[in-house]
């Protein structure tokens, strides 16, 4: 299954990109906060971030890794799982795990992606990660 993954790799291409999760974790898409929700670069790095769904930080650069065993059914626990602990509501943890399904089935394993704001985007292609 292609998932969307945290990763330190093209780190620096922008000058604001900042890594704070665990190589590898899977992570999601927070809603932007008030102050960075018309700018992608604004203070908070929340418009161009992505969260860790186990440690709960952030990186700009994600990548696409195609995680053999795991299933549908994981994605929506970790998911789940991840928003319980931090306190939000999960009851939407099924739609969110198949909105970030499809967006990995879009780009290749090993496909490096960044986030401005709703838009997200390819940096670099570096084959099947390990």
């Amino acid at each position: 299954m292609k998932l969307l993954t945290a990763t330190n790799l093209t780190q620096g291409y922008r000058d604001n990109d900042f890594d704070f999760c665990v190589e590898g974790e899977l992570v999601h898409l927070d809603p932007p906060c008030a102050k960075d929700r018309d700018d992608p670069d604004g203070p908070c790095g929340c418009g161009r971030s992505f969260g860790g769904l186990n440690s709960h930080l952030a990186t700009t650069t994600v990548v696409i890794r195609d995680v053999a065993g795991f299933t549908a059914e994981d994605y929506v626990e970790a998911i789940r799982s991840s928003l319980d602990q931090q306190g939000y509501d999960s009851s939407q943890a099924v739609h969110e795990a198949a909105t970030l399904y499809c967006l990995a089935q879009y780009w290749s394993a090993g496909t490096v992606l960044e986030r401005r704001l709703d838009q997200i985007a390819a940096r670099a292609v570096i084959g099947q990660p390990q």
